[in-house]
């Protein structure tokens, strides 16, 4: 059998070592972090996604994680209410999608495959060195290893996209916007409610999910990139601190929970792009190949699609890779292009850059249940995400 290790186990990770179990491979799965990691904020699944999860028998446990978030506020900076929507049409979904926190479908997808797959937490991959009959990889602090092939599951900033293709300059695309994302107290009381103040060029919002205790504080602005140490927390606090001094509404009070905040996250919304996704005995999936930023909604989904369709193609090959990574390619291409081309246009709607774009959105907002037309409207909302979800058909593999 082959022996394949994969760096990563959020998403992508796991669902890939589902698969190639499935198909009679052996997966070995790496992960950075001393343990599962359990935080997070809400994702969606859609689309090909759901018939992956369903493909998986996950479809029933996924739904009862579901955050069953039921609306979405906008308020000033004094708090007042400007406009209110449904979560379902505020997130953009329709039918069966369903929402869930990501640390719940990580745990789920760990569960699904902790029985007979290998996992090596609170390790990572320092060196990679092909050999004609597979790679020679050293880690941190596990002894070296020789696998057939090495996966790189492990998001926007791969540690194997580094070793196999070089720094990441060239595959980083940056959007234009910054996000920060981090668990505060539920100070509001908030039940499955979603409370957004925007402003101009920065827009903060709370969310609490079924069954949470806390919520979440959500930060977005607009900036070109910024220069700061991606492993210093203390220093991106002190950032986000100060491009929002002086906001209103609950802005002050979610700053100061900051500092006590054991899940802060902070990067730049931005998309990778590469000509290709192997080198050698290597490959990418999930973000680490096609990562279309948070702004899409589709990272999930192009995670969980993208690990399916690479433990197809290699069962189908037979287990020749350099067949198989074609037609991983060549399957995945578009589909992962037309969900990245989602992430600009809807940046457009979360940060607006004006006070006047803003009175405008919240003036259509409230205008909205009250149109003859308004299912077309909402139709033009969700259609171009529908179909960015369903752009590609799932093969039925056979090992």
């Amino acid at each position: 059998m082959t022996n394949i290790l994969i760096s990563g186990g959020s998403v992508a990770g796991p669902t890939l070592a589902y698969w190639l179990r499935r198909h009679g491979f052996t997966p070995t799965v790496v992960e950075r972090a001393p343990s599962l990691r359990d935080g997070g904020y809400k994702i969606d699944i859609r689309g090909a996604a759901l018939g992956v999860v369903e493909r998986m028998g996950l479809a029933d446990e996924v739904r009862r994680h579901g955050t069953d978030m039921r609306i979405a506020r906008f308020v000033d900076a004094d708090g007042r209410q400007k406009a209110t929507m449904s979560a379902q049409l505020f997130g953009g979904r329709e039918g069966d999608d369903v929402e869930i926190m990501r640390g719940d479908l990580a745990g789920i997808l760990y569960a699904a495959t902790k029985d007979d797959v290998e996992y090596i937490f609170d390790d990572s991959i320092t060196a990679l060195e092909e050999t004609p009959g597979g790679v020679r990889v050293t880690f941190e602090n596990a002894p070296p290893r020789t696998f057939d092939l090495v996966v790189g599951a492990d998001g926007l900033h791969s540690n194997v996209r580094a070793l196999a293709f070089g720094e990441e300059t060239p595959f980083i695309h940056h959007l234009g916007h910054y996000i920060s994302i981090f668990t505060v107290p539920n100070h509001l009381g908030l039940d499955r409610t979603e409370v957004m103040h925007p402003a101009p060029g920065r827009s903060v919002g709370m969310y609490s999910t079924r069954s949470a205790a806390d919520a979440k504080a959500l930060f977005l602005f607009s900036s070109p990139p910024l220069a700061y140490d991606r492993r210093d927390v203390a220093q991106q606090k002190k950032l986000l601190s100060e491009i929002f001094a002086g906001q209103g509404w609950e802005v002050p009070r979610l700053l100061d929970a900051m500092a006590d905040a054991p899940d802060f996250y902070l990067d730049s919304i931005s998309q990778v792009r590469m000509d290709r996704w192997s080198s050698g005995r290597v490959v990418l999936v999930g973000d680490a190949a096609y990562g279309p930023s948070p702004a899409s909604g589709q990272g999930t989904s192009l995670a969980l699609v993208g690990a399916y369709v690479l433990a197809g193609s290699l069962a189908a090959a037979a287990g020749d890779h350099r067949a198989a990574f074609a037609a991983y390619e060549s399957d995945m291409r578009h589909f992962a292009e037309e969900n990245q081309k989602l992430a600009e246009s809807n940046l457009k709607g979360m940060v607006l850059k004006s006070a006047g774009q803003i009175r405008f959105q919240m003036f259509m907002l409230r205008l909205m249940p009250h149109l003859p037309g308004k299912n077309a409207m909402i139709k033009r909302v969700t259609e171009p995400i529908r179909k960015a979800a369903t752009a590609i058909t799932l093969k039925d593999y056979r090992s």
